[in-house]
């Protein structure tokens, strides 16, 4: 146990080694940068702040422990005032803007922190590493960050959307920061930062798909709230306690009802209930009574709050005075476009024959 009454982390460990070989005379200064990148990051964030550093330069999925990999693949052969001057200053610099989407520059800025925004709210973190790798090389280049981060956001969300799994992500983020430390040409099709006709293809159709069964309640939601914020036009805030993805169409709906008579065939019903083009954000729990509640009643006792609705997605709906197919079809492409163009998606090409033609 050390003074703060805490386990002793992986960190702890090697601030002792690291600061315990920084010479005597440079030592108690040295001791109080550690200690103020700790103090401003927060010791969770710190200790995340290692990990990442160990990725950028392990570029590969951890074979061991933290304090084991860090000594070996970062601290060796680097005397500890360069360590803490050239890697852990300007990295803990760089993450915490990251973290905090407080990118700070005369240009570009505002582009910038929305991509890290949305970055931040994927259920991985597996993005950081090259992140941190590109942001400390080009932080002064506004016009290279917006670029960077909009196209890492692209990659981050396809590989959620189309569920990549985590050794994919850590090799496909691992070979963009070695591309970065080679400063190798990001913007080129075969950069590892960028989609190829495959992925989009494979990214487009999962979200044409019934996306609300494919994907995990987290993704799906994450998913929804970017394309919200797009339909939004931007400044829309998010900070609720509870945020749920609802079916318009019921998934079960009465014989007797409205949604019976508008969805009169049960494959046209079961084709589009699961789509985009069917689904709403509320910042309220599931009801599952409620969601069986006709058009005009769901709309007034459950979409909305005082006859409005904190989201783009959910006002949509409350501007209809009925649900038929050809309203979710009018829908559904509508919003698969704004989706398309922002992630660059190019759908109507042929992946194979894109590929071949690269050849």
């Amino acid at each position: 146990m050390n003074s703060r009454g805490l386990d002793l982390s992986a960190t702890d460990i090697l601030r002792a080694e690291i600061i315990g070989a920084v010479p005597e005379r440079q030592r108690e200064a040295y001791t109080k940068k550690w200690e103020d990148i700790e103090e401003d990051l927060g010791r969770e964030p710190f200790g995340d702040l290692f990990s990442h550093i160990r990725m950028v330069y392990r570029k590969a999925k951890p074979q061991g422990t933290l304090l084991k990999e860090f000594r070996e693949h970062v601290a060796k052969d680097k005397p500890p005032v360069q360590f803490i001057d050239d890697i852990l200053i300007p990295m803990a610099d760089v993450y915490e803007e990251l973290i905090d989407a407080a990118y700070a520059s005369a240009e570009r800025a505002e582009a910038v922190n929305e991509c890290l925004k949305w970055l931040n709210r994927l259920e991985f973190n597996d993005w950081m590493p090259p992140a941190l790798a590109f942001a400390v090389r080009r932080r002064k280049r506004p016009e290279m960050m917006e670029e960077f981060f909009s196209d890492l956001e692209r990659l981050a969300y396809s590989m959620l959307i189309t569920r990549s799994g985590i050794n994919e992500r850590i090799e496909r983020f691992s070979r963009l920061t070695k591309s970065i430390e080679n400063d190798e040409d990001l913007s080129l099709a075969k950069s590892p930062l960028q989609l190829s006709p495959m992925e989009q293809h494979a990214t487009f159709s999962v979200l044409a798909g019934p996306i609300y069964e494919t994907l995990a309640a987290r993704a799906r939601s994450a998913v929804l709230l970017r394309l919200d914020a797009l339909i939004s036009g931007g400044g829309a805030s998010y900070d609720y306690d509870t945020m749920t993805v609802e079916h318009v169409l019921p998934q079960n709906p009465p014989s007797d009802s409205a949604w019976a008579a508008w969805f009169p065939d049960p494959a046209a019903r079961a084709t589009w209930v699961h789509k985009l083009g069917n689904l709403a954000l509320l910042t309220r729990k599931k009801n599952s009574a409620a969601s069986n509640y006709e058009f005009e009643r769901k709309k007034i006792a459950y979409f909305a709050r005082g006859g409005v609705s904190p989201f783009v997605l959910t006002t949509q709906v409350l501007s209809h005075s009925v649900w038929t197919p050809d309203v979710v079809e009018a829908r559904q492409s509508e919003l698969l476009a704004t989706l398309e163009e922002h992630w660059r998606l190019q759908r109507r090409e042929d992946p194979l024959a894109a590929i071949l033609s690269q050849l």
